[in-house]
């Protein structure tokens, strides 16, 4: 047997070779701002603060200055407290790079099975501004407004 297809029967080559090919993987940031969006999304279906938390900014800022994070997350929390369910219907996405930075565009319809929340359900139409802090994708900046 030749001597390169000796190194591929071996299995702890194979493995080496299939870590370093998935280690050049690696997921376009347009992509990675799409998974934050959805990971917004199902953390807000499941009442989840913290995992809330992990998409916004430090210092992120909804409806210019409306809604803070930790006003923000406080909403999410008293909803699941409450034994309270939110339904978020995400429409498509647009995503658009602006240098370093990202803004996605989308609507997003809310559906509540409880009273928390009454004033805040329908369509909205919103932006989000997103950056990279830490190694990950955060949004820092997001306006909605009602579309209906």
């Amino acid at each position: 047997m030749p001597r390169v297809q000796k190194l591929f029967v071996n299995p702890l080559f194979c493995l080496l070779l299939m870590a370093g090919l998935s280690a050049c993987h690696h997921t376009p940031d347009e992509s990675r701002v799409r998974q934050g969006i959805e990971k917004a999304e199902h953390a807000a279906e499941q009442a989840d603060a913290s995992a809330l938390d992990a998409v916004l900014s430090d210092d992120f800022d909804g409806n210019h200055g409306e809604m803070e994070r930790r006003q923000l997350l406080g909403l999410l929390r008293a909803t699941s407290f409450r034994g309270e369910t939110i339904h978020a219907l995400t429409g498509p996405i647009e995503v658009e790079q602006h240098g370093d930075r990202y803004v996605a565009r989308f609507t997003v319809t809310l559906t509540s099975g409880g009273k928390l929340l009454p004033a805040q359900i329908g369509m909205y139409q919103v932006e989000t501004a997103w950056r990279k802090d830490g190694g990950e994708w955060r949004c820092y900046s997001a306006t909605w407004t009602s579309a209906s």
